[in-house]
């Protein structure tokens, strides 16, 4: 069967570097370390604080906060991630789904 043209930009990007399963899994560890990153930058500053009041609380530097919160970085420790999350008054979550549910088939 063969592939309908198209014009959009995404699908076309899609198409190209994301046919294997090796590219979709780094995709998708790459959308995970992005969704950590903007919910630890979100919650940090829905409660006002700065990277530096955060690392204080948490009992660590500024540059780690800075780290955690940069969206290309994937070493976020579960240990570190529970620190952060009881600084904040939150607890941390962990789901396992379904990779086929994860990929939106």
């Amino acid at each position: 069967m063969r592939r309908k043209k198209t014009s959009d930009a995404l699908a076309i990007i899609d198409r190209r570097f994301f046919r294997t399963r090796k590219a979709r899994r780094e995709l998708a560890a790459a959308e995970a370390s992005t969704q950590v990153s903007q919910v630890l930058f979100e919650l940090r500053t829905r409660a006002g604080l700065t990277q530096d009041e955060l690392a204080r609380k948490v009992g660590t530097s500024h540059s780690v906060i800075s780290r955690i919160e940069d969206c290309d970085y994937q070493g976020h420790s579960l240990a570190l991630l529970r620190r952060v999350a009881a600084a904040l008054g939150k607890r941390v979550e962990i789901r396992f789904v379904d990779e086929k549910r994860a990929r939106g088939a």
